[in-house]
């Protein structure tokens, strides 16, 4: 009789991290002093699997990205700890030593693709580079597969659009041109830095769905950083939550949705809208309507050219004294169009706009010609601001423009805007580049508030934000809502955040209006195709039930 024995167990494999970050210490040096952005931080990452970064602007995040990338700026110096990369130590690499490892071994997706690509060069000659120098591309062969690989990210007509400048491409096209450029070599590892933060939910959703089909076919480990904790727990096998440059959680993406444990990641979680829905039901039903059935705008039949092209094709709604009405849809689907032409900012070709009991011209005369009853915030308040003008004269302005000359005037009201969105005093004299982003957003919700107008029109006013300072500036939007009895017409991408706050919702596509009503019945029950198509694209587990039906 024969005795078999059982086989002897063996110890399966273990596959080394493709990235691999132990104590790593960041500092940035400014003259003599250095400043320690980044302490004591370990990560892995293996191969076919996803790390998402999360934590507010200044956690780190990026820093980690750039060192794990050999892109740390001139002043910036890893001071202790150690950057690994497919078994290799990278953290006292050359420039010249890094020249083998990025693009074949490392790719990296950067945040804005039109600071990022070469305006005066065509799509396919910055493509083609990135071929030639990390592909076996020849010279002969680099337009064929220039063509191939643009075709692989989902460009379409690729043989036409390697002949494009890149401001001749939309935000998810140029998107998917860096992503190109990043995957031209086939590397192991795609560090994604806020790769979809200025895209609207539906391109967002494609870019996404790309990174993850790549990832597939290519075996790639993705470092996918992001302030969108929804995207982190819908996109990720695993979340490191970074606050003030410590690592204060880290673990599988389930469990720390789950349960997370320390309080910053909970509060992180609890500013996420589309995690916590339900955050401002209350404060919605509670908001004060003063006069419901009056109407604080009416859109009727709006249209609005620019050549023979329709940017806004016969629109109508209402938005109601005392109440939050959002605008949604895609990039170009004439959201920012209307809200110019309502602030009479730009003229519009038919149809009727009143604002309370005015109508407005069709050609203004003047800039806003209701600015002491409707204000426009703007997106980036960078941009709004005069960088020459501190913050005080920038709130003077509009003052000084409406004839009040009393200097102690001035004063007494800027002192009161300023009380108005919680900033100190110790600003006034700062100028937009010495502030935060919130800070100088609540500055322009400030200079918007100082003619003490009844009516805001805000165009995506948090969506350079993270969600913990967006929480506190929707926080403050509906203080003064309660406070001034304000209306507001919110405009935005974030379907998530439109569900949180508004009353009604107009949806538009391509400058046509596709429905209109109140949020919870537009949400919970679309009629139009394109709505549900949008309100499916809403990342994270608290997606609207029905859609999956």
């Amino acid at each position: 009789m024969t005795l078999t024995l059982p086989a002897t167990p063996t110890t399966p494999p273990t596959t080394a991290p493709i990235l691999e970050i132990t104590d790593l210490t960041i500092g940035y040096a400014s003259g003599r002093a250095a400043t320690t952005v980044v302490r004591d931080v370990s990560l892995s990452l293996q191969a076919g699997k996803t790390l998402a970064l999360v934590g507010q602007s200044g956690s780190g995040k990026s820093t980690i990205a750039l060192a794990a990338g050999g892109l740390l700026p001139a002043n910036g110096r890893i001071e202790s700890g150690t950057v690994r990369i497919d078994g290799q130590d990278v953290t006292e690499l050359s420039r010249r030593g890094w020249h083998g490892l990025r693009g074949t071994v490392v790719g990296f997706v950067p945040q804005d693709p039109l600071s990022s690509l070469d305006p005066l060069q065509r799509i396919g000659s910055q493509v083609g580079a990135a071929l030639l120098q990390h592909s076996s591309a020849t010279r002969r062969t680099v337009l064929e597969r220039t063509i191939a690989l643009l075709d692989r990210v989902g460009i379409r007509d690729p043989e036409r659009r390697v002949r494009s400048y890149p401001h001749e491409l939309s935000g998810g096209q140029l998107q998917r041109v860096l992503i190109a450029i990043a995957i031209a070599g086939e590397p192991k590892l795609l560090i994604a830095d806020e790769p979809t933060s200025a895209l609207d939910v539906t391109v967002q959703k494609t870019i996404l769905d790309l990174l993850g089909d790549l990832q597939r076919e290519l075996g790639l480990a993705l470092l996918f950083i992001t302030h969108d904790l929804a995207l982190a727990g819908e996109r990720s096998d695993t979340i490191a939550v970074l606050h003030q440059g410590e690592l204060v959680e880290s673990g599988a993406t389930a469990d720390i949705v789950e349960n997370p444990l320390d309080p910053y990641t909970r509060q992180l979680f609890s500013d996420a809208p589309a995690l916590s829905p339900d955050k401002y039901r209350d404060r919605r039903a509670a908001s004060v309507h003063p006069a419901p059935e009056l109407n604080a705008i009416t859109v009727s039949g709006l249209v609005k050219r620019f050549g023979s092209h329709a940017a806004v094709d016969g629109v109508s709604f209402t938005v109601a004294a005392g109440s939050t009405h959002a605008l949604v849809g895609e990039s170009g689907s004439g959201k920012t169009t209307i809200a110019r032409a309502i602030a009479g900012l730009t003229a519009f070709d038919s149809g009727e706009i009143r604002v309370g009991d005015r109508t407005l011209e069709r050609t203004p005369v003047h800039s806003n010609p209701h600015a002491q009853q409707l204000q426009l915030v703007y997106q980036n308040p960078l941009a709004a601001l005069d960088p020459r003008f501190s913050v005080r004269r920038a709130l003077e302005e509009p003052l000084i423009l409406a004839g009040q000359r009393s200097r102690a005037a001035r004063a007494e009201r800027v002192a009161e805007a300023l009380d108005q969105v919680a900033l100190p005093s110790s600003v006034l004299d700062r100028r937009p580049r010495e502030l935060s982003g919130g800070q100088r957003q609540r500055v322009a919700v400030a200079r918007a508030l100082i003619s003490h107008p009844g009516i805001l029109v805000l165009d995506e006013p948090t969506s350079a934000l993270d969600v913990t300072v967006q929480s506190r500036i929707i926080d403050l939007l509906f203080d003064l809502r309660e406070t001034h009895n304000l209306t507001y017409l919110f405009i935005s991408h974030d379907l998530s955040l439109v569900r949180q706050i508004a009353d009604e919702v107009s949806v538009l596509d391509s400058g046509t209006l596709v429905e209109s009503g109140p949020v919870s019945e537009i949400f919970s029950a679309p009629r139009s195709p394109y709505t549900r198509r949008l309100l499916d694209s809403i990342p994270g587990p608290s997606r609207v039930t029905t859609l999956s039906s």
